[in-house]
């Protein structure tokens, strides 16, 4: 991979109530969180987007309280996706990404996440739906369904640059396969497999390396974006810095700060 591409990896969400001590230091209040996780990572995907767009308000404190390169990437809002026939989601879609983009400079992309429900007897719904997108920002697309695996897909995204997302989650191939300028890889797991979320329970060394491997097989990218939930191998800070080590980035130690005695 050149020097010419831009990572920003980091985790997904970040307000976990368990990473108080292992990544927060001990009593920090969450109103405090996302300005000192800002402070390791340089970009976090947000997940409560997906449970409805955000009051403007939290985006510009989202904005206002992160370190100058920070970037976030968004989920659509289930609403959108999930629960109502997509050609009547395009308003909604327009009215988040019109909050999205307060965060400016900082907003790195917008994740569209389809459910299994959604196949390929839906492409003309959602071709109207990418026509229709404000293209002010960089979008991803993740297919949970096995009929999205044609080439008739690649051929769709193409022309709008939406990056088709590289996903390591259970069914799914652990493939990249090239639609955009840029890579957005999500790193996930199967859901609720771990008890805790405040250390890593498995090594998934060999498995970074291989999607490491993919990538410097493959055409420069631009930028890559890369999230690691806490399911994947139990505490997705660690794991995260994990792969910073394996692709050549400066990682930062994740080692709360604790309040120091005056004398």
């Amino acid at each position: 991979m050149s020097s010419q591409t831009t990572w920003h990896l980091g985790t997904m969400g970040f307000g976990y109530k368990q990473w108080l001590g292992p990544f927060y230091p001990a009593g920090m209040s969450p109103k405090n969180f996302l300005a000192h996780y800002s402070t390791l990572f340089d970009a976090v995907e947000i997940d409560s987007t997906f449970y409805g767009t955000p009051r403007p308000q939290s985006v510009l404190r989202w904005r206002q309280s992160t370190t100058d390169n920070f970037t976030f990437c968004l989920k659509t809002p289930k609403a959108i996706t999930h629960e109502a026939r997509l050609p009547d989601g395009i308003e909604a879609m327009q009215q988040f990404v019109e909050t999205a983009v307060l965060l400016k400079e900082k907003l790195g992309c917008i994740l569209i996440q389809f459910g299994p429900a959604f196949t390929y007897a839906q492409i003309d719904h959602l071709r109207e739906f990418l026509s229709q997108l404000p293209q002010v920002t960089r979008y991803a697309i993740e297919f949970r369904h096995a009929s999205w695996l044609r080439p008739e897909v690649v051929d769709l995204l193409r022309p709008f640059n939406i990056c088709l997302t590289a996903t390591d989650y259970i069914h799914l191939p652990k493939t990249i396969t090239p639609t955009a300028d840029f890579l957005y890889l999500r790193f996930i797991g199967p859901h609720g497999q771990y008890a805790t979320k405040d250390k890593e329970l498995v090594d998934k060394t060999a498995d970074l390396q291989a999607w490491h491997q993919q990538i410097q097989l493959l055409p420069q990218f631009k930028n890559v974006f890369g999230f690691f939930n806490n399911d994947y191998s139990g505490f997705s800070p660690k794991t995260c810095n994990r792969f910073k080590e394996i692709v050549g980035l400066e990682r930062k130690e994740i080692r709360p700060l604790q309040q120091g005695r005056l004398f």
